[in-house]
């Protein structure tokens, strides 16, 4: 089903919109959006896989300059590494005077990797959540929560600009929730590298080595430290920890209590806030920058060696057990795939 048109902002006037990448997000926001009665355009390198899904969902692929040309609003959602050349050598004197550009992510222009024209409005809209959930709520009426931001308001409606098309997303069914750029992008590369992915990752490779260096079967270590994981998050999801105190038992709520602060303890905050202090004064991201134009060697390397960590063996015979994880993964190769980070062309 189609969902109403937005919600927050039915007053005002919708912006032709240009959406530059065709990923995750950038499907459900293209989708999203002409469902809403936006004049939406997509950009995209030519012949590639995403132009090609694209033109499967009813739009007429253009090339990100040929996009923007004809746009009052330019949504940039391409991998963070892409963008700057994207910018730099396509969209910079394509864009028309006068419009706004939009991004998911902070990090470009609160890094200032991208410096936008003087002329233009600069937004941010992100919804909490992947493009697949982002699409799929808005499809049965409901939405999912979006941050909005202004960098550069040279219209003087750069906020309803934003609140416009967060609306159109099906956010404002939800919740849409004022930050700044700088807020975004430090939360979300601390989140990511302290919890989400680097922290979460390296506390169960750790477990699970705990575990097979003291003798105990390498299966047994797999299902108590990273399979059962998911249950305990998804009551972290649905409840926060007070709904996961309900669901587990007194015993596991006691060695929580009593264990919990010994393996993430003062030492380790102290060391979350050394992140921290590295994506707040940039050191972060000129890293990540010299490595992506390096052409990704170390990154490779790391990411080959936790694809060879001795738990993925493991997991993957475990898992092809699995019978109930065969409609996941069907349901998966459907929806938006989530691309690994490569030296790419603009686009």
């Amino acid at each position: 089903m189609n969902a109403s048109s937005n919600d927050a902002t039915a007053s005002s006037a919708k912006p032709r919109i240009a959406i530059i990448g065709y990923g995750s997000q950038g499907r459900a926001h293209a989708l999203n959006l002409r469902d809403s009665g936006f004049d939406v355009r997509v950009g995209l390198r030519p012949g590639g896989p995403t132009s090609m899904r694209a033109q499967a969902d009813g739009f007429e692929p253009m090339t990100p300059a040929e996009a923007a040309a004809g746009a009052e609003l330019i949504a940039i959602l391409t991998p963070d590494m892409v963008q700057r050349q994207l910018y730099d050598e396509v969209l910079k004197e394509a864009i028309p005077e006068g419009a706004c550009l939009l991004f998911a992510h902070g990090l470009n222009v609160h890094y200032e990797l991208i410096k936008p024209r003087d002329d233009l409005d600069v937004v941010l809209v992100a919804p909490k959540g992947p493009g697949a959930l982002v699409r799929r709520e808005y499809e049965i009426g409901r939405g999912v929560p979006c941050i909005w931001a202004v960098h550069q308001d040279r219209s003087g409606r750069a906020a309803e600009l934003a609140k416009t098309y967060a609306g159109g997303l099906g956010g404002a069914r939800a919740m849409l929730i004022e930050t700044t750029f700088k807020e975004e992008t430090e939360t979300d590369l601390f989140g990511e590298q302290a919890v989400l992915c680097g922290g979460a990752s390296s506390l169960v490779q750790a477990g699970f080595e705990t575990l097979v260096e003291a003798g105990y079967q390498p299966e047994i270590a797999y299902y108590e430290v990273l399979h059962e994981l998911k249950l305990i998050v998804d009551l972290f999801y649905e409840g926060g920890i007070t709904r996961m105190l309900e669901f587990v038992s007194e015993t596991a709520q006691y060695g929580d209590y009593v264990s919990g602060p010994r393996i993430i303890d003062a030492s380790t905050k102290a060391r979350m806030k050394e992140v921290l202090a590295d994506i707040q004064d940039g050191s972060f991201v000129r890293r990540w920058v010299a490595e992506h134009d390096a052409g990704l060697p170390n990154y490779r390397a790391m990411k080959q060696a936790d694809l060879d960590h001795p738990i993925e063996q493991v997991g993957r015979e475990l898992r092809a057990k699995m019978q109930w994880l065969e409609r996941a993964a069907s349901a998966d190769k459907k929806s938006a795939s989530k691309g690994s980070p490569t030296p790419a062309k603009a686009a």
